[in-house]
């Protein structure tokens, strides 16, 4: 059977609305990889953690942005943990966040009580949804019903309030914790209190990616999260890659990092659509991943070479 344009054309909107989802979680792994300067590895639990609470609190009649609430507030608890793990037992941030990760697994089954729990859109009023999304598109729905603007106009709040507190004096000190941590301590800044905040700030928002993404495939998983700390990676080093040099403000580079995981999804999604097994997707993302690390790299070592090749022809 040939490949079909339209075909690709028609399940866009799809990776759109998936990337602008898990784009909420590239913020938070935004803000502990390039704010704090720390590889937390906490997310592959935490973003499950958002779910599993979100699903438990919906099932059981409590309202929707209650469920909101209380996974974002769980993920800040599992965020919370790392930071103890750190701050208080000394364990580096990377095997804190695998001992977190690990934790994670058994507390979110015992939270949802079984490995799945899936929900009807039909019971409940979602906010997003992939129903919606085919409705939209069939025109059995207004456009704004479509998961597409809803996400995004829910990820222009969530980039408005951390640009509005990454400008506060404590907002300002937890970039000052990450940028130099030595240079923060000599002005005074507790800086194990910031890198506990900013843990916390991220995995709260990485699980309330996990909630979202929960109402948009209909159900939560105990193996949802696998892999989501390099999705996060890869959204955040695509988005630098292709718009650093147009973004300098921060609200500008959360925005490019949301759009590296728009980016990252309309790309798996066409490797999809090229019928390539899925089985290696894990295996191209890593090499996509590497590339776009390596692009600053590459970047570097040409400027290098472009101004030695200049002085060379002065001299």
């Amino acid at each position: 059977m040939p490949l079909s344009l339209p075909n690709l054309l028609d399940q866009l909107p799809g990776a759109v609305a998936q990337g602008l989802i898990w784009g909420i979680m590239a913020i938070g792994v935004y803000i502990t990889f390039r704010v704090l300067n720390i590889a937390d590895l906490t997310v592959d639990g935490s973003f499950c953690t958002g779910g599993a609470v979100f699903v438990i609190m919906l099932t059981n009649d409590y309202n929707i942005w209650l469920a909101l609430v209380f996974a974002f507030l769980a993920g800040m608890l599992a965020g919370l943990a790392t930071g103890i793990f750190h701050v208080v037992f000394g364990i580096s941030t990377i095997l804190a966040g695998i001992l977190t990760q690990f934790a994670l697994w058994a507390v979110n089954l015992l939270i949802m009580g079984r490995p799945n729990i899936a929900i009807n859109v039909n019971n409940y009023n979602l906010l997003v949804s992939l129903r919606y999304l085919q409705e939209v598109a069939k025109g059995e729905k207004p456009f704004y019903w479509s998961p597409i603007l809803s996400v995004g106009i829910f990820l222009l709040l969530i980039i408005g309030v951390l640009y509005w507190y990454f400008g506060t004096e404590s907002g300002m000190s937890l970039r000052a914790t990450g940028a130099n941590v030595n240079m923060a301590k000599a002005q005074g800044i507790n800086t194990d209190f910031n890198v506990v905040l900013g843990l916390m700030l991220g995995n709260g928002l990485v699980a309330l990616s996990g909630a979202m993404l929960t109402q948009y495939q209909g159900f939560a998983d105990i193996n949802m999260g696998r892999g989501a700390v390099v999705i996060g990676l890869a959204a955040v080093i695509i988005g630098e890659a292709l718009f650093v040099w147009i973004f300098k403000n921060f609200a500008l580079r959360l925005l490019s990092t949301v759009l590296g995981a728009v980016i990252y999804y309309i790309v798996i999604q066409t490797i999809l659509w090229l019928r390539l097994d899925p089985n290696y997707l894990k295996l191209l993302t890593a090499l996509v991943v590497a590339v776009f690390l390596a692009v600053p790299y590459w970047k570097s070592k040409l400027s290098i070479l472009t101004f030695k090749t200049k002085e060379n022809g002065d001299a």
